[in-house]
């Protein structure tokens, strides 16, 4: 079986992301984020700065112009919203042909850590060594970090950073808050089929024991982490992604061009993201015949890229829907924004899905939206008042949705600008770095208690990992 989590290793520049050199900032003392309901206050920092102001060494295996899926994203728009905050951030990542070693951009200071000369294919077979390969100059990379000055906090994103997260951990004495964006038995949906998927999932497993506290983006997430991990629910912080609403919001001019290039003459349904089996996009095909039934000249996009793409082209083959879908990969700049404002549907029919971003990033462009309610997707989106759901692994239930939207274009875009409100009203990313920096500032004053239970549980039942149990981990847990 296919590994799912490296489907989207093949890592893309996206020049539109990459950040502009800028001075490094003076960081002026600001109000400081307010605290969640029960999150304990932070306590000041050492050096005597205000206890408001954090400084955060982040770890990303991804951060512009690595941009591979939507990690690299969510880190680069956290760390600047952070330091707009008044927070001094330092990201260490993984350098890119053509991109500087070490700059300032956005307020946020980045060092890139270089491959080592021994190279090891970024590939399924492979992986686990190219992650200890990275983790090792990724660790050097920090350390000289840290060289310029002492850090409150790191935050980890996933378990491919987890390594170097420890070690600094260790080595610096300071608590450790980790992200976990999704889990190797959530992308297999459920089942830990070959070895490689045991041990990522040991990783992810030592990671959230380890940290201090655990930040996940939905509820969903926070109940997949407690069942899968036995963190507790207390230590775990929910979290959700944010958007940036100006990057989607595009030129009429742009909008009119993809209407033009895309819908022809009948209604336009779209899809956007990596093409991998989680993301149901087989589903929607499969839904494509009745809708063309419904809704004559009806047209189809699958935008992205991914493994399971020469499938996808089959089924599409197979079904006879030659003419009416179009498949043309990776959109970048104002063109993927572009394609979704003129969608008459934007259709996410992810089985497995930790958050949803996709779904906010399309809600704002300004697009009637009918997703899977699974995971995160059925946190973000209400039915009926901002987007049709529609059960998971169900092609039927998806073809109604998308066929109330496309019946009735009024309604359909009352629901696109309520769900345009939405999103500049809950998901903006200075709501979500003050959350965040809640997080932080729970891990630093209970660092001590923490690391106390820790201690005492090593003395007690030593550093074994518990027993992997057989089965499929998600229905053992429930959540399937």
């Amino acid at each position: 079986m296919t590994l799912r989590v490296d489907e989207q290793l093949a890592a893309t520049k996206d020049r539109a992301h990459r950040p502009t050199l800028t001075s490094r900032p003076q960081l002026p003392a600001q109000p400081g984020p307010t605290a969640q309901p029960g999150t304990p206050a932070p306590t000041p920092s050492s050096s005597g700065m205000p206890p408001q102001t954090r400084r955060i060494l982040m770890l990303s295996w991804e951060y512009p112009p690595v941009l591979v899926g939507g990690l690299g994203r969510h880190v680069h728009a956290l760390s600047v919203a952070l330091a707009a905050a008044g927070h001094e951030v330092t990201v260490v990542t993984r350098h890119s042909e053509g991109a500087p070693l070490e700059e300032y951009a956005d307020g946020v200071r980045i060092l890139r850590a270089p491959e080592d000369p021994v190279t090891f294919p970024l590939a399924t077979g492979s992986l686990l060594a190219w992650t200890m390969a990275f983790n090792h100059t990724l660790t050097r990379t920090a350390l000289r970090a840290t060289q310029a000055g002492s850090y409150d906090v790191i935050h980890a994103h996933d378990w491919l950073v987890a390594h170097t997260a420890m070690t600094l951990r260790d080595h610096l004495d300071i608590p450790l808050v980790s992200t976990i964006h999704a889990t190797e038995a959530g992308r297999h949906q459920g089942w830990l089929p070959e070895e490689m998927n045991r041990t990522i999932h040991g990783v992810e497993q030592w990671l959230t024991s380890e940290s201090g506290r655990v930040i996940v983006c939905s509820g969903y997430m926070r109940d997949e982490v407690n069942a899968l991990f036995g963190v507790p629910a207390g230590r775990v912080d929910v979290v959700a992604n944010g958007v940036e609403p100006h990057r989607w919001r595009v030129p009429a001019r742009a909008v009119a061009a993809a209407r033009a290039r895309f819908a022809g003459d009948g209604p336009l349904v779209t899809f956007a993201g990596r093409l991998v089996y989680e993301k149901g996009v087989q589903h929607l095909i499969a839904g494509l015949p009745r809708l063309r039934e419904r809704h004559p000249g009806l047209r189809a996009v699958i935008a992205g890229d991914g493994p399971y793409r020469a499938e996808l082209e089959a089924e599409v083959h197979r079904r006879g829907l030659g003419g009416m879908v179009t498949m043309p990969g990776f959109l970048g700049g104002t063109d993927l924004p572009a394609l979704m404002a003129a969608s008459d549907c934007f259709a996410v029919p992810s089985i497995y899905e930790p958050f949803g971003m996709v779904a906010l990033e399309g809600a704002a462009a300004g697009a009637p939206l009918a997703v899977a309610a699974t995971g995160g997707l059925a946190e973000i989106v209400e039915p009926g008042v901002t987007g049709m759901t529609f059960r998971p692994h169900d092609p039927d239930g998806l073809t109604d949705a998308v066929d109330a939207l496309l019946s009735d274009s009024d309604r359909a875009r009352v629901m696109a600008r309520r769900a345009r409100r939405m999103v500049h009203d809950q998901y903006g990313w200075s709501a979500i770095a003050q959350r965040t920096a809640a997080s932080y500032a729970a891990a630093i004053t209970s660092d001590a208690t923490f690391t106390a239970q820790r201690a005492e549980q090593r003395m007690s039942q030593g550093r074994a990992l518990p027993a992997l149990p057989e089965g499929n981990l998600l229905a053992a847990a429930g959540l399937r």
